[in-house]
């Protein structure tokens, strides 16, 4: 059942954020963590702020339905066809959210300097009001978000295992990150799973 994220730094409740909880064991997810750390194809990327070209702190790659093809920051992402583990994955997602996704953004934090800045997840190939379905696997680390608007903002720790949903309205409204923490010496794999709107 939907359970809405109360955060308590400070106090904060952010409607179009939720945590599922658990999908998977702890076993299940460790298994399903090496499975995809050696299977997938990772690429080191970049994007580019302002004219100045950038590596991007952490790998990823990028599976979706035939056809499908995603870009941010000027990076076209290079499409791989599903792999069966992913694809089990996808549909126990969909099953535990209700809602439907055609590719999913796999990106590996090697340690706690591996990071994301802030940003939303607001490109055009995702619509409108994107629901994005985000799995994490290994290390824990903070789920950041500030309003684009107001001077709120909160934080959440994702643990092994667990599923959290971005809403509608929740890139339009909201920005994330996941922040460098040198101290983490674990590996985490993060499933970001999207429905891409076809090209024209």
């Amino acid at each position: 059942m939907l359970r809405a994220l109360i955060n308590p730094e400070p106090p904060l409740s952010c409607a179009d954020l939720r945590l599922m909880g658990k999908l998977y064991s702890a076993e299940q997810c460790t298994a399903l963590l090496t499975t995809l750390m050696a299977t997938i194809k990772w690429s080191e990327d970049y994007c580019i702020i302002f004219g100045r070209r950038f590596d991007i702190p952490r790998l990823q790659a990028w599976y979706a339905d035939k056809g499908i093809r995603y870009s941010y920051s000027n990076n076209l992402l290079k499409t791989q066809p599903w792999s069966e583990s992913l694809l089990a994955v996808k549909n126990d997602v969909q099953e535990k959210t209700g809602h439907v996704f055609n590719s999913v953004l796999v990106t590996y934090y090697r340690n706690g300097s591996d990071h994301v800045t802030w940003h939303a997840d607001d490109e055009g190939e995702l619509g409108t009001d994107p629901v994005i379905a985000s799995l994490s696997l290994g290390a824990t680390r903070d789920f950041q978000f500030r309003h684009k608007h107001h001077d709120i903002s909160g934080k959440v720790p994702l643990d092994n295992g667990d599923l959290l949903l971005m809403l509608p309205g929740f890139q339009t409204d909201w920005q994330h990150c996941i922040p460098s923490e040198p101290a983490i010496t674990e590996p985490r794999i993060n499933l970001t799973f999207r429905k891409v709107e076809p090209p024209c």
